[in-house]
């Protein structure tokens, strides 16, 4: 072949649907994903996968050379879904031959399998979107395929060109990042591919990794031999952990530090693996995650597949270390990099690699072996070991990617790893790959990260003002931003930083006023002895609020001033140039754009405008030289369809909204609302933005009447999805309400869901309110007035009120329905109103697993523990990632409460249930964690065996029953075992006649709880998955006091004290009326039968 060839087909692919997304906006205020923020307002989630497989053909882009063929599916993320070694016919990335979506990603549905491309965060939201592509035929016969998307929430713009050449056995991923915003956004690059899993199959770290972290740094340990406690789990006796059969838990870990710029993995079974190399310095992320080959991890294998097996996620993260970990795009700016993955064969544990090839060097037995390959074909390679700067080796040999090369020979007497160095020279001795061998001295474990003070607790502004950019930089789910600024600036009112900061702050929230008055603050204070200051953001920001407020003059002499710092004048030209377009001022605009593109040469804004002016003066444009930039910028393709009306610029827009909006926004900001109106007659016309947008182009035009039209027919669109977001929206929406002050009851309900999101929560609910009146058959204006009255006004009553409003209007909408359980339970309502409502609507209840399980628990809390079990087990789960712990815990109640109920009179069916509650059938969508204890059902399995007189198995399951060592602790995660676990420690204790050791756990529960109840409870600050997709507020503290209350009792029962429990018991189950935990120690102590 000696060529890449490079073809678009459909490929079809057994799949597993999902369900539409859910249509009510979703504000989450404290939901943690992946480290960081769980938010995901503008986008709608889906939270329900169906078990349905079907064959879909999905739009793919082959490439293929003589080494390799690489498949690329851009309407999945733009994924690479295949990477296949044509050599030794090895998929050297996992390749599950099915789409079947699990709940993983930050917005629902994600996959398995091949190269996942995250940013700006890790899941990212389109990772199971649709994106843009186009391919690229090079001038050296190399190919390559971009694909590229933007992104709703923080309008960054990220794309991957996959590169194949004709004679090299690796994929090259160009990585660019835009951020096409006027404010500093933050971002991380992860490239996820995944590899194969078996017990043959190890992660290859770079040899000087000697310490492995856990999500944001809160753990460490050593590696690859780990000698603690890590993920809960004792590797006390020295485990490799870079084996995947040796990990039994769902585990993550990150190299701390390493100045190799490889990682990789290999299959001893195959002798063949994958390698990722690219510079360390841009990409020092390494990372590994896996399921765990345990029970849980299998069953995670089975959401997300059907016959591929278990995988390892190897990943590999650009401008950043850790997840969370981002890292600062200022406006306008553009990060590129290079990514390299490869496949392997022969070398094993790699010492070393380049793109060109890869080392193995080992000492065992006296022996020294090694290896190498590379990614061409090589004539006449020199292959050189040295010990002691002294060659004690040489040979040459040809190799090909098909191929690798290896030997050994005696090592010299007494000889160190680092005593050696292998090197691998090609026939113009040009340095290939090599390993100098690392120093093997023991390293000090670097400190687990530290919890950020709360503000009063720092000691200076400087820390102050570090600490809300570094919240806001990470994205902190639970933390804000403005309590930090605001205690600096009680401090300093004048500091510079305090005050640009909470002024970007404010106007990233469409205060633009308020920010305007903090960046005038924090320019004064910088010109206080001097006019001319060192840097010129807080100009640069003055300029656009002035901007945003109209003061056209001062926004001008605000970015002037800032052209003069270098920080600012490329964007200072860009937004001089944008006033001159609105002004048409051409030949001004085209100056300051040219100067703007002399500090930022990929400034995509500003080539965009030039080739709008070009345009518009009759200037012939080179639009050769902006495609070779960004072959996917939406606004080069629509202005060449603007001078060539025959080309077909709609084809990289996809039907997607948000892509016309974001290409309209732009010619509205230039002043050309003529161009603005031609992008939006060939947008899809149901959405209502849309029309919006037409509205304010048009009556900025003078065309009132006509945009009054437009208002109309938004109104009529199709509210579903409709969430807006972008600060100009604010007044797009503003001037169709003062167009139909009396009918616009949707723009109303859009713009107070922008301001909700933007937490200006009174505004929200003003509009929102407004609303009610004009649109009163519109449910979720009414479902949103419930979030906001009890989030925010922590009116319950009203919350209740409103949510009996909106689900009365429509009785379908399963969401709507569990948030009133949810407000019915926080107000105590009794078990029985509860069942009722969620019998009556049944069809309903049984649309989300969540909701169904809800009802499963409430017949539980009935003593229907049969139906409850038989319901169950008629039902496949599809649990979160990081939510697992509750379809197996209804399961585990009702299979121990029946078993309980026929102790007596059925005691061998009462066994099989309490060891079939011990293992969980696969319809669950969730396994057991190895580490987990069955205290509460080997517990019951023990009395069973005693009253039926069987000493020894009676005091075998005490004795299992007695196993545990963890302490009392609040129980927030899937793996935390659950509290009551103790108590059954004691008591079968108690039965082992361990008396003292008994009183032990039961003194614990006491201690605990009484030592924690009157705490004020904050949100675990180091939080890696909180994926609950509640939108009310949990009370922290009331829980903490009902869980402490809670286990004061489990340690009374255990000492003998009934009357004291039961008097505690009572109060938690008035608190939670369907605290089944409550309830199960309640009719314990009524039945005489602990």
């Amino acid at each position: 072949m000696n060529n890449v060839l490079v073809k678009e087909e459909l490929i079809s692919m057994p799949t597993y649907l999902t369900a539409k997304p859910d249509k009510n906006p979703l504000f989450f205020e404290k939901r943690v994903y992946q480290g960081s923020s769980g938010k995901i307002y503008p986008h709608a989630m889906t939270e329900k996968i169906l078990d349905e497989k079907v064959d879909v053909d999905y739009p793919a882009v082959i490439l293929e050379n003589d080494y390799l063929k690489v498949v690329i599916l851009p309407t999945l993320g733009g994924r690479i879904q295949r990477a296949y070694d044509k050599t030794n016919n090895y998929d050297f990335v996992y390749y599950n031959q099915v789409i079947k979506p699990a709940l993983v990603g930050l917005i629902g549905p994600w996959i398995s399998g091949g190269i996942e491309f995250n940013w700006p965060q890790h899941h990212r939201p389109s990772t199971y979107m649709p994106t843009e592509y186009h391919v690229d035929e090079n001038e050296d016969g190399s190919k390559t395929v971009w694909v590229s998307d933007i992104d709703k929430m923080y309008g960054t713009k990220g794309m991957a060109g996959f590169t194949l050449y004709p004679d090299k056995a690796y994929i090259e991923i160009t990585g660019k990042v835009n951020n096409l915003t006027d404010t500093p956004q933050t971002f991380l690059w992860w490239a996820n591919p995944a590899v194969p899993a078996n017990d043959h199959t190890a992660s290859i770290f770079p040899p000087d990794v000697h310490a492995v972290m856990d999500h944001g740094k809160r753990a460490v340990s050593d590696f690859p031999i780990a000698t603690g406690t890590y993920y809960k789990y004792d590797y006390s006796d020295g485990v490799d952990i870079s084996r995947y059969k040796n990990i039994k838990v769902p585990t993550s870990y990150m190299a701390h530090h390493s100045n190799y710029d490889f990682i990789g993995n290999y299959d001893e079974s195959k002798k063949a693996g994958l390698l990722h190399v690219a510079n360390h310095h841009i990409s020092p992320g390494k990372k590994q995650w896996v399921w765990g080959n345990s029970d849980f991890g299998i069953a995670w294998d089975r959401n997300l597949t059907d016959e591929d097996g278990p995988y390892v996620e190897l990943m590999t993260g650009v401008f950043t270390d850790n997840q969370p970990d981002f890292t600062w795009l200022k406006p306008y700016e553009e990060k590129e990099f290079q990514q390299y993955f490869m496949p392997y064969k022969g070398v094993g544990r790699v010492k070393n690699a380049t793109i060109d090839g890869a080392v193995n060097l080992e000492i065992k037995d006296g022996r020294l072996s090694y290896a190498c390959y590379t990614t061409s074909q090589q004539d006449n390679l020199k292959l050189v070991i040295t010990h002691k700067e002294t060659i004690i080796f040489e040979e040459c040999f040809d190799l090909t990617p098909a191929t690798y090369h290896e030997g050994e020979l005696l090592s010299p007497q007494e000889t160190m790893t680092s005593d050696l160095m292998i090197q691998l020279f090609d026939q113009t001795n040009r340095l290939i790959v090599d390993y100098i061998g690392v120093d093997e001295t023991i390293s000090e474990l670097p400190e687990p990260a530290e919890a950020l003070p709360v503000p009063e607790k720092l000691k200076t502004t400087e820390e102050l003002f570090l600490a809300a950019t570094h919240i806001e930089q990470y994205r902190h789910a639970t933390l804000d931003a403005r309590d930090y600024y605001l205690e600096g600036l009680r401090r300093d009112p004048e500091d510079i930083r305090l005050n640009n900061g909470y002024g970007l702050n404010l106007y990233r929230r469409g205060l633009i006023e308020e920010s305007e008055k903090h960046f005038e603050k924090a320019v004064a204070k910088q010109k206080w002895k001097s006019p001319n200051p060192y840097y010129g953001e807080p100009l640069f920001n003055l300029g656009l609020a002035q901007l945003q407020l109209g003061k056209i003059n001062q926004a001008i002499d605000s970015f002037y001033k800032a052209t003069w710092n270098e920080d600012t004048q490329s964007s200072a030209f860009y937004y001089l140039a944008m006033i001159d377009s609105r002004q048409m001022k051409w030949s001004g605009a085209l100056k300051h754009l040219n100067r703007s593109l002399i500090k930022n040469w990929h400034h995509l804004k500003a080539r965009h405008l030039i080739l709008a002016i070009q345009r518009l003066t009759q200037v012939t444009s080179d639009f050769n030289s902006n495609f070779a930039i960004d072959p996917l910028y939406l606004g080069f393709h629509f202005e060449k369809y603007l001078v060539d009306t025959t080309y077909d610029w709609q084809k990289y827009m996809r039907n997607e909204v948000n892509n016309y909006l974001e290409l309209a926004l732009d010619y509205i900001n230039w002043g050309l609302f003529n161009d603005a109106i031609t992008v939006l007659t060939h947008a899809p016309q149901e959405s209502p933005l849309v029309h919006y947008y037409l509205a304010f182009a048009k009556l900025n035009l003078g065309q009132v009447e006509e945009a009054r039209q437009s208002v109309k027919l938004a109104e009529m669109a199709p509210s579903d999805y409709c969430f807006p977001n972008k600060l100009l929206e604010i007044p797009i929406l503003g001037a169709a309400i003062d167009l139909l002050p009396n009918d616009t009851g949707f723009a109303k309900y859009y713009l107070g869901n922008l301001f909700y999101d933007k937490k200006r929560y009174d505004e929200a609910i003003k509009l929102w309110e407004q609303a009610t009146r004009e649109i009163p058959e519109f449910p979720t204006v009414f479902r949103n007035l419930s979030m906001a009255y009890y989030n925010r006004q922590d009116d319950l009553d009203k919350a209740l009120s409103m949510i009996d409003v909106a689900f009365n209007l429509d009785t379908t909408d399963a969401r709507v329905l569990l948030e009133k359980d949810i407000l019915l339970k926080i107000s105590q309502a009794s078990v029985d109103t509860r069942l009722e409502i969620l019998e009556q609507y049944h069809e309903t209840t049984k649309d989300r697993d969540d909701l169904f399980l809800t009802y499963l628990g409430l017949l539980s809390t009935k003593k229907s523990f049969k139906q409850a079990y038989d319901l169950m087990m008629s039902r496949q789960f599809h649990p979160w990632e990081g939510g697992e712990g509750k379809a197996s815990g209804q399961y585990m109640f009702n299979l121990i409460e029946l078993a309980k109920e026929m102790m007596v009179d059925q005691p061998e069916l009462a066994i099989d249930l309490l060891k079939q509650s011990q293992t969980y059938p696969e319809n669950l969508g969730e396994g057991k964690l190895p580490n987990v204890q069955d205290n509460i059902s080997d517990y019951f399995i023990a009395r069973i065996y005693e009253a039926q007189g069987q000493k020894n198995l009676a005091t075998e399951y005490y004795r299992k029953a007695a196993l545990g060592t963890s302490q009392p602790e609040s129980v927030l995660y899937y793996y935390d075992q659950p509290a009551d676990s103790i108590l059954y420690r004691g008591l079968a204790e108690n039965k082992l006649g361990n008396t003292k050791a008994a009183n032990k756990w039961f003194h614990q529960l006491i201690r605990y709880g009484e030592t924690n109840i009157f705490k004020d409870i904050s949100y675990d600050y180091f939080a890696v998955s909180m994926p609950e997709t509640v939108v009310f507020k949990r009370d922290l503290t009331k829980e903490n006091q009902i869980y402490c209350k809670y286990l004061i009792a489990l340690g009374n029962l255990g000492l003998g004290d009934k009357e004291k429990a039961r008097h505690l018991l009572m109060d938690v189950v008035t608190e939670v009326p369907d605290h089944q935990g409550a309830l199960s120690h309640l009719w314990l102590i009524d039945n005489q039968s602990l």
